[in-house]
């Protein structure tokens, strides 16, 4: 069921579906055989990052802990990693970072949105990791979490790689987890278990890096998707293309973000919630409803869509 909002007169109660502080300058130290604890850049925005940014945070202040120092760089100055590192006294740093070799052992992207150039890559010892949310190569790109919705997937998963420049989400795999999807799930829902699962990942990988590196694996090319991002063109309803299991996942996937929308009697309505399938009854019982016809039951204020 969808509570649509009034756009250009529209008035529809419901519809049913039926069936830059500079950097610290620190002289280059000898690498264990190991090498933990790290020393770590970061490379981050958004809520899905701070998961990560938490945990490294953690394990630079415990003891035997595999992080030495870290440092932020953000694209903003208003968005969640940067106000996580102030509030945990971080160095912070702007887009382009000006860095030199010696001074950090291994990078950390996790929701960061711009390619890296291989001068910067080749400046880390141990390169560059990348926390991606989705068992690559399935889902490469920007939007994987939404797509996985969209899409039906049952399971899903986290995966660590060593980024490469040029192309996204292209890098050697390092270590990889598996997440079924439940059932009914949203983005934002799945999104937060993913932050989590990647963030203990990560850590899981740093423990053994070098081992890890040692015995990467390249992605196959078959099964290889690509995960574009969000835009409001998604959210458009034609009711004779699409069934309503698919508009259930599409208002799980982007509802939180993007209104759906359909046309009524000439009209954009904007659909604002959905309740999902359910059995009504047409006025005209003679009539036989077709796929993708749209009733108006006056009684209850229904749009119901068979």
């Amino acid at each position: 069921m969808w509570m649509p909002c009034r756009t250009a007169g529209a008035c529809v109660e419901a519809v049913r579906c039926c069936p830059q502080a500079g950097f610290r300058q620190r002289w280059p130290r000898r690498l264990s055989s190991s090498g933990s604890p790290w020393r770590l850049l970061f490379f981050g925005s958004d809520h899905f990052a701070v998961e990560s940014l938490k945990l490294l945070t953690s394990n630079r202040s415990s003891s035997g802990g595999i992080v030495e120092s870290l440092e932020v760089v953000t694209l903003s100055d208003d968005v969640p990693v940067k106000r996580f590192a102030q509030q945990n006294h971080l160095p912070v740093h702007r887009w382009p970072p000006n860095i030199v070799d010696g001074q950090f052992d291994v990078g950390v992207v996790v929701s960061f949105g711009r390619l890296l150039h291989e001068r910067l890559i080749n400046r880390f010892p141990h390169g560059i990791l990348n926390v991606h949310p989705s068992l690559l190569p399935r889902w490469r790109g920007p939007a994987p979490i939404f797509h996985t919705i969209m899409q039906g997937d049952t399971v899903t998963g986290v995966s660590i790689i060593q980024i490469r420049p040029h192309r996204f989400d292209v890098g050697p795999i390092l270590n990889q987890q598996l997440h079924q999807v439940p059932d009914n799930c949203t983005a934002d829902e799945l999104g937060a278990a993913l932050s989590t699962k990647g963030a203990h990942l990560l850590v899981d990988t740093f423990m053994t890096l070098s081992e890890k590196i040692a015995h990467k694996r390249e992605q196959s090319q078959t099964g290889a998707t690509f995960a574009p991002k969000i835009n409001t063109s998604m959210g458009w309803i034609v009711w004779e293309e699409q069934t309503c299991d698919q508009i259930d996942r599409l208002y799980r996937a982007i509802g939180s973000r993007i209104h759906l929308r359909t046309s009524w009697m000439g009209r954009t309505i904007k659909l604002l919630d959905f309740v999902g399938k359910c059995h009504i009854s047409l006025l005209d019982q003679r009539r036989k409803a077709a796929p993708g016809s749209v009733s108006f039951l006056k009684e209850t204020n229904t749009l119901a869509v068979c």
